[in-house]
């Protein structure tokens, strides 16, 4: 916390600093106070605000939030969020956190809430903005130093298991480590569990679950499963990870079902070109859905949660074998005794210093919390864990970038756009790949192109539908109409379109006569995109023209393991009571991921691992 000293320091500077300022100004185009209590002009003057209760409104990571803000003649008095669509258990940590932070410190310098950096800087910008309206200077505020905690207590924890990371893989771990009947404590670094998978589009592989027979799939099997990743994978799939895999994630989903996390029966298995048959689910309410349920399974456990407390290194006997794990949070230091660990902390796509190759300049989406802690421990000296495949990732090929290095994903609106009239264009204006084709060939074709990139050409009815199934607000990109990245170039013509995203308006508008006349031919001369994805035209305008950049928020490499989840070192050998799961595991998908995979197999090696960790301490 900021000592008494720096806040009253601070203090002192802004009085001095703002002293004189009209306690009616506000900031230009800012709202004006909801009240502003009558006072003289001398106490007016000698405070730092004009007191009242202020409102703005920021773009959020969802779409536009609101605070309101109420200002003593000193300090800020209170910070509430009125309205925002922030996802659950993600970003409303920040809007149920930060503002008493902010509050709490007087200060704009306070660190973002941990996976919610967007709905972070947010919150900060519309206090700035009713800051300036009361009359202060919101940079000053910035300057204001917030002192980093220090733990001041220890405490030891004797368990059977501990479990590092709370993604999907680690609470899947510890709902079935308690059921098997032992005591779990489940470490996780962010002020909430749910990792990759909660942010994810919410797509699961369910080969061989009872939810596909039902869904009339029943001619599924392994073996298939197994040829379609190895495929999909460029064969560097570790196959008896990924007949691991395949052997027991329909039992796994039927498991999931059983404990609480639904699926999208309705909505039904999705149709992939990655697929030979129709094997992958949603989750209801999609990634977010999901980790929810898990997360209020794990609250039934009985298991021991620990959230804001970061691992940092694996205790040993001397001889190889791990003994436990330290870990602190902002005032306790951990030292946890367990007779097994299982380290399930996710890839390591956030941090730059372990990415290798393309990887370092690829378009990121994942979750902050990728940042490769389970990979450093295990393979420090005295573990020597061993890793493989190190410099893949999963890239997708529709991104758009929202800031330098940073993506979103268009594939929720891109899903819907494909039943109707989109196409996706080179720079020159030409259709270059079936749309409908595997994410795998679409971003080979799209790294041959100009710029590395294609564009998503939609008309009127069409991007209203892809705009709505995205979620999240783009007007911001809109308005910009192609001056910046991302590129949401858009015009009543054609060519107005295409000349505000920076494409060749007279080619694109040759490829979409030419495509117009496979859809009323009913076959895609060219490319072999399948009549039920040509339902329409592309019809009247106004017209969209919309950026897709190859993004990726998983890696592909990480830690070797056997089939009982060991992890093993360089020598091959097994380490001692180590045990690892979900991303982390390199190898099972070889070079890339098919859609539903990753989720699919960080329930199922969850799951596995308790039951092997269970199996082995039984013994």
């Amino acid at each position: 916390m900021r000592s008494t000293k720096v806040f009253k320091a601070a203090v002192f500077i802004l009085a001095a600093v703002l002293a004189g300022c009209s306690a009616s100004g506000s900031a230009a185009g800012s709202s004006a106070p909801a009240s502003v209590p009558a006072s003289t002009a001398e106490e007016e003057t000698a405070g730092i605000y004009t007191p009242g209760t202020y409102t703005a409104t920021t773009a959020g990571r969802n779409g536009d939030l609101t605070v309101e803000v109420t200002f003593s003649a000193d300090k800020i008095e209170e910070i509430r969020v009125t309205d925002h669509t922030e996802t659950d258990g993600i970003g409303t940590n920040a809007t149920d956190n930060l503002p008493a932070k902010i509050v709490e410190t007087q200060s704009l310098g306070v660190d973002a809430v941990a996976g919610a950096t967007i709905t972070s800087d947010a919150i900060i910008a519309a206090v700035a903005d009713c800051v300036t309206q009361a009359g202060g200077d919101p940079e000053a505020l910035k300057n204001v130093e917030v002192e980093a905690a220090e733990p001041t207590e220890e405490k030891t924890i004797d368990t059977d298991l501990a479990i590092v990371g709370g993604g999907g893989a680690g609470m899947v771990a510890a709902i079935r480590a308690e059921e098997l009947g032992l005591n779990v404590v489940l470490v996780e670094k962010m002020p909430f569990m749910g990792g990759a998978l909660s942010i994810s589009g919410g797509n699961q592989v369910v080969m061989g679950s009872q939810m596909q027979k039902d869904l009339g799939v029943e001619d599924d099997s392994s073996d298939s499963m197994v040829e379609d990743f190895m495929k999909n994978g460029a064969n560097l799939n570790v196959p008896e990870l990924i007949r691991l895999y395949a052997d027991n994630v329909g039992d796994t989903s039927d498991w999931l079902q059983e404990i609480g996390v639904t699926y999208n029966l309705e909505g039904g298995l999705h149709k992939l070109a990655e697929y030979s048959h129709d094997r992958e689910l949603a989750y209801t309410g999609g990634g977010a859905g999901a980790g929810e349920a898990l997360r209020n399974k794990v609250a039934e456990s009985g298991a021991e949660v620990l959230l804001n407390t970061r691992a940092s290194e694996l205790l040993t006997d001397g001889e190889g074998n791990v003994t436990g794990v330290i870990a602190a949070d902002e005032t306790t230091k951990y030292t946890i005794n367990a007779k097994a660990v299982l380290l399930a902390t996710g890839g390591y796509g956030y941090n730059k210093d372990l990415l290798e190759g393309n990887m370092k300049n690829a378009l990121y989406y994942g979750p902050v919390s990728s940042t490769g802690d389970g990979l450093l421990m295990a393979t420090a000296e005295g573990i020597n864990a061993d890793t493989r495949l190190l410099e893949y990732g999963k890239r997708y090929p529709n991104g758009i970038e929202v800031s330098e290095g940073i993506a979103k994903s268009t594939i929720n609106g891109n899903i819907p756009a494909w039943t109707m009239s989109a196409i996706l264009v080179n720079k020159e204006g030409k259709r270059v790949v079936n749309e409908k084709a595997s994410n795998r060939t679409i971003l080979e074709t799209e790294l041959q192109q100009t710029g590395q990139q294609l564009y998503l050409v939609m008309d009127q009815e069409t991007f209203d539908v892809w705009k709505d199934a995205l979620g999240y607000d783009v007007q911001e990109y809109l308005d910009a109409n192609g001056s910046t990245t991302p590129v949401f170039g858009h015009g009543d013509t054609i060519e107005e379109a295409a000349a505000a995203a920076g494409v060749d308006g007279a080619e694109l508008a040759k490829t979409i006569e030419t495509y117009n006349g496979y859809v009323e031919a009913g076959e895609d001369a060219e490319f072999g995109r399948l009549p039920e994805y040509m339902t329409m035209p592309i019809g009247d305008g106004p017209y969209y023209i919309v950026e897709q950049k190859p993004r990726f928020a998983t890696t592909m490499g990480g830690l070797v393991i056997d089939t009982d989840l060991h992890v093993l070192n360089k020598d091959g050998n097994v380490i001692g009571n180590l045990f690892a799961a979900g991303e982390l595991v390199g190898g099972v998908m070889g070079d890339d991921s098919p859609s539903g995979a990753n989720n699919g197999w960080a329930v199922t090696s969850g799951k596995l691992a308790a039951e092997s960790i269970a199996e082995a301490l039984a013994e």
